[in-house]
């Protein structure tokens, strides 16, 4: 037997069977073995393992051993050469195992190997490859050092983060999540230490390998996707709490006794501050918007009520007194957040309706008061009406700032729906996007795109993968689904790179599962599908539109001096704003003259297209973006794609 795979499962059904599939693929050419030891799952996992993987070598736990524990029960009985320790949320690439089996027996010297390890999102994980936390190491890594210098050999020693990500080195910490070993070293070194119930041990055996005159490989010529990178919430308090502990369970078996406890009076030290840093960062961000939306209304106030006395109750010979503005202003301003706050306007995501609701209460609640005060103190409605209309902007704004500048923390929650694509053959994007339909009400489907340029159409095809760059933008896709069944797990790493910029999120649909797993996160069919509607012949969404062009060729016609430096053609855009204004252009309709005259809309100066990032497309592309235009139209589309396209204004 060549390769023995162990893999320690507790209740991750749907990501073990997504694992399964990979591992079983990646061993066609392998004369390997498969062990997953179950501690004690309370979900699926034993059903799922007896009805799809009969031939997996189970050991089912009646109680959560631990990690260390666990694998060593699958190592004892397996017969491998080599033994590879794996998490159950990976997924290998088809040829992870010949790559590292034949880097393995081409140097003897080999202990241990990992690969190259990437999140849910493609991006590198700095865990693939780390140091021996020694006492220095660890404490410029728990005091951020190591963030600060990362390509210092002294301060980032702990991720080894000044070595290359793309090259073979020879490393000192394998990660547990792949961690192959040659059964002669172990036999030699020892198994996993018992005395680490979660997070350690890997360190440990690395640490006893080396310690047995043999080197640990990092190899990133073949990648894993973990998804722990993500879903571990390596924040927490207790996570920090059982990491550390574990490190001081290291640090007594390995240092010397001075060393020893100079490192556990560290990694309490470590613990406390961390402790102390999370409750600080707590409070700082619950109290920091609203420190900011104070001040923001507070100045707009101030000017406000210093105009309204200087030009209003002057005229009557009278004025605020002093205490108005740093007493009474700042009563208002608290009774508005505190009602912004009642009504679940500060709760995140952050919902615009729940701040205004709150803004109009607090006014409300001012003015009621108001009416019942002495006439000696009662100032002016005016600045309060006027108040709580800046108060709605500047608030607004600023959350709509935060938002674009894509502040962490700060999300504004939309009503926009999932827009998905299926990336897969025809049959079994069919089959995902089924799966698709039936989710979450949130979910609006938008097709499947499919791998090659020969792949049969059908009704729900949107286009071919190698046009996804065309498709994002264009169907304005917030998620990628790539079917497993039909892409190699290196291709789907490779694509979740080079679409990175588009910011969308990916989920992979296992074969023969009725799952869609993405990075911390599994949708099932248990939801209705929402379909869109065509919305460009609806009489309110025709009004909606003229009545856009009127205001906004308005608006340019009054900013001209300045609008006309923004544009490529000066005449053409000062002819276009009076076209727009008489009826005869629309700021936008549709590129092709089959549809302007289908939907009876006014020659555009603008296209759909305009929109999108690539000058060039293709007669295809240009009749899905006409079509997506007639049947998803709303004013922010025309508003999109004036700013997107706001040089070619002066078309004609």
């Amino acid at each position: 037997m060549k390769l023995s795979v162990v893999i320690v499962n507790y209740n991750v059904s749907c990501f073990l069977e997504q694992a399964l599939n990979a591992v079983y693929k990646a061993l066609r050419n392998v004369d390997g073995e498969v062990f997953v030891v179950d501690n004690n799952s309370t979900d699926d996992s034993l059903t799922m393992l007896a009805a799809k993987f009969p031939q997996v070598k189970l050991i089912a736990n009646q109680e959560n051993v631990g990690f260390a524990k666990a694998n060593n029960q699958a190592i004892c009985v397996s017969t491998g050469e080599y033994v590879l320790l794996l998490n159950p949320d990976t997924v290998v690439e088809e040829d992870t195992f010949e790559k590292c089996i034949r880097f393995m027996d081409a140097t003897p010297d080999a202990g241990g190997l990992g690969v190259k390890m990437v999140n849910g999102k493609g991006e590198f994980l700095p865990e693939s490859k780390r140091g021996i936390p020694m006492p220095s190491v660890a404490f410029y890594k728990l005091f951020g050092l190591s963030k600060l210098f990362p390509h210092s050999r002294k301060f980032g020693a702990y991720h080894l983060s000044y070595l290359s990500e793309d090259e073979i080195h020879s490393v000192e910490v394998l990660a547990g999540a792949f961690m192959m070993m040659r059964r002669s070293v172990l036999e030699r070194v020892g198994l996993l230490d018992e005395d680490y119930f979660m997070y350690g041990e890997d360190i440990d055996l690395s640490y006893r390998i080396l310690k047995g005159g043999y080197k640990n490989y990092y190899f990133p010529e073949t990648r894993i996707i973990h998804y722990k990178g993500e879903s571990t919430k390596t924040g927490s308090l207790n996570y920090v709490h059982v990491f550390y502990k574990a490190m001081q369970i290291f640090a007594t078996k390995h240092f010397s006794q001075k060393n020893a406890g100079a490192f556990n009076f560290l990694i309490n030290c470590a613990i406390w501050l961390r402790a102390s840093m999370a409750a600080i960062k707590r409070i700082a961000l619950k109290l920091l918007l609203p420190i900011a939306d104070f001040l923001l209304v507070y100045a707009g106030m101030l000017v406000l009520a210093h105009y309204w006395s200087n030009n209003v109750l002057a005229q009557r010979h009278s004025f605020y007194p002093d205490y108005y503005y740093y007493a009474i202003i700042p009563l208002y301003i608290v009774v508005w957040l505190v009602a912004v706050a009642l009504c679940k306007g500060y709760k995140k995501p952050i919902r615009l309706t729940n701040v205004n609701k709150g803004i109009a209460l607090g006014t409300v609640s001012i003015l009621l008061v108001y009416a019942l005060l002495p006439e000696t103190l009662r100032f002016s409605r005016a600045v309060v009406v006027l108040g709580a209309m800046w108060t709605i902007i500047v608030i607004d704004l600023l959350r709509y700032v935060l938002q674009r500048l894509h502040v962490k923390g700060y999300d504004l929650e939309t009503t926009s729906r999932r827009r998905i694509a299926v990336v897969g053959d025809a049959e079994e994007g069919s089959r995902v996007m089924e799966l698709v339909r039936m989710m979450e009400p949130k979910c609006e489907f938008a097709g499947v795109v499919v791998l090659g340029d020969d792949a049969p159409q059908t009704e729900y095809c949107i286009g071919k993968l190698s046009q996804i760059r065309e498709l994002l933008p264009l169907y304005r896709l917030n998620e990628v689904i790539f079917c497993a069944k039909d892409i190699p797990t290196h291709d789907i790493v490779d694509w979740m790179q080079q679409l990175r910029a588009f910011k969308v999120e990916y989920r992979i649909a296992p074969e023969n599962a009725n799952t869609v797993i993405g990075s911390n996160s599994i949708f099932s069919a248990d939801a209705p599908y929402v379909a869109a509607s065509n919305a460009i012949t609806q009489p309110a969404h025709r009004r909606a539109k003229r009545a856009f062009d009127i205001c906004s060729a308005l608006l340019l016609l009054l900013f001209l001096p300045i609008d006309v430096w923004f544009v490529s053609n000066r005449c053409g855009f000062v002819g276009n704003i009076f076209a727009v204004l008489a009826g005869r252009k629309s700021w936008v309709g549709c590129r092709l003259p089959g549809n302007v005259k289908t939907a009876q809309l006014r020659p555009g100066v603008l296209f759909p297209t305009d929109a999108l990032p690539v000058p060039d497309v293709s007669d295809e592309i240009v009749a899905i973006a006409d079509e997506l235009y007639m049947r998803d139209y709303s004013v922010h589309l025309d508003m999109r794609t004036m700013a997107k396209g706001r040089k070619r204004l002066g078309r004609k």
